[in-house]
């Protein structure tokens, strides 16, 4: 049993399907202080946060996973959750037509071991339909995804080439944990 310290649905979906036995549970951590303009750093300091709160708030009897994700634009834009539907439309269609990578890190940590990732998977969408987009947008599903995006849903008849783990553009690259999380 591990203890997921994430509201994200879609993480929760993923260490379901592979059959992870977990409670979810996430801590107080405010990522809008974070300042970094560099992709794969901020999702390491969001998720190391998550962490460090979750140990102040849960301690360590179970062990802890956290994780965080967001969005770089084909034209280096850090994107991140949109803070409303306008900001959601103009980050998707950003993404429309063009090519994006998805940056993931996660930190594991028990009482003995402690492991940390970052991992990214590459998408390159065709342009997104705007009667499509906008049922989307009206849905609210984009709410709390890194740059709106879901890979799993809207986002997949879109893509024309994908680059590294589904689980990653997710959320978590579940195929990285696996070997670790019997410790």
């Amino acid at each position: 049993m591990i203890h997921l310290a994430s509201n994200s649905q879609s993480r929760a979906l993923l260490l379901n399907n592979f059959n992870i036995e977990f409670k979810q549970k996430a801590p107080f951590y405010n990522e809008e202080n974070i300042k970094t303009k560099t992709a794969k750093d901020f999702a390491y300091i969001a998720s190391k946060g998550k962490l460090e709160s979750s140990v102040k708030e849960f301690g360590l009897e179970t062990p802890l996973l956290t994780a965080d994700s967001v969005i770089l634009s084909e034209n280096a834009e850090l994107l991140r959750k949109p803070k409303n539907i306008d900001d959601a439309k103009r980050i998707l269609e950003l993404q429309s037509g063009s090519s994006i990578a998805i940056i993931s890190a996660m930190h594991y940590k028990t009482k003995t071991f402690y492991l940390n990732d970052v991992s990214a998977t590459y998408y390159h969408f065709d342009k997104f339909d705007s009667n499509e987009l906008d049922e989307y947008l009206e849905s609210n599903l984009w709410d709390g995804k890194a740059g709106g995006c879901m890979v799993e849903g809207f986002c997949k008849k879109y893509i024309k080439s994908v680059q590294g783990n589904e689980s990653t553009a997710m959320g978590l690259n579940v195929e990285r944990l696996l070997g670790w999380i019997s410790l």
